[in-house]
């Protein structure tokens, strides 16, 4: 599919005005950044954040552009307890309250089990399942004390569910993901907090090409229905749906971004 004939991003619709969005691993051309400016479209005023402190710098300057003190930034590494805790304080005093946690930060790579060290696997685990139970855990004790609900959105994978070679350490994260969205909407359904998580497939982004080769890329793109891998904005488009009003019955699911079965 030539770029010409890839779908657009529809217009902004107010789905998120007034709210307070803070997101991790929002820098850069992925998702967290897709996202960034998807809700942001939606008249929501954003906090995002990245270890990456010059991308994350540049990437704030560029939307202060367009829409100006609706734009936050923090760093923030999702393996440090007090910087995630930081971050929720800090978007917190900035905006008054937050409203929608967006849990973006993930690692990846490729590796086989044989092969694979106890870093290789701790490092995975600790950024992508660990890193969202941190920043899980402070947004919701934000919600809680604020006291007028909220809504945490979680970035998992198909391969929660699928089996794909050199992938152990990634999906046994996003597994824990889903299993850790499941159980946490249970634990804050009183508290009027909802939690979801979307699982992308394959969404294509300069990213992928630093952990996976050319060639695989572009045989999981085969493998969709649609012979492509995602537009990052199209999985932002089921992150703000999950963040809306729009899903407010909707609490401890799995939305599978994707044009293949799990």
């Amino acid at each position: 599919m030539t770029s010409d004939q890839l779908p657009m991003p529809p217009r902004g619709r107010e789905l998120l005005a007034g709210k307070v969005v803070v997101i991790t691993a929002a820098a850069g051309a992925g998702i967290g950044s897709a996202t960034a400016k998807r809700c942001l479209d939606e008249g929501a005023h954003v906090a995002i954040s990245d270890q990456h402190v010059g991308r994350l710098e540049a990437f704030a300057t560029e939307l202060e552009a367009e829409y100006g003190d609706r734009i936050w930034a923090m760093p923030c590494d999702v393996t440090d307890s007090s910087a995630v805790d930081a971050l929720i304080r800090g978007a917190a005093d900035h905006f008054g309250r937050i409203d929608v946690m967006i849990n973006n930060a993930g690692l990846g790579g490729t590796c086989s089990v044989v092969d694979m060290t106890d870093a290789d696997w701790s490092r995975v685990l600790d950024v992508t399942l660990n890193g969202t139970f941190r920043c899980t855990r402070a947004a919701l004790r934000q919600m809680i004390t604020q006291g007028h609900g909220g809504v945490v959105v979680n970035n998992a994978s198909v391969l929660g569910w699928r089996a794909q070679e050199g992938q152990a350490h990634y999906a046994a994260a996003k597994a824990g993901v889903m299993a850790l969205t499941r159980c946490a909407a249970m634990d804050v359904a009183g508290h009027g907090i909802r939690v979801n998580a979307v699982a992308p497939s394959l969404a294509t982004h300069p990213f992928l090409e630093k952990v996976m080769s050319a060639d695989l890329l572009a045989e999981l793109a085969k493998r969709e229905a649609f012979g492509r891998g995602a537009e990052p904005w199209e999985v932002a488009n089921v992150i703000v749906f999950l963040a809306s009003d729009y899903s407010s019955y909707l609490t401890g699911e799995v939305i599978s971004a994707s044009s293949q079965h799990p």
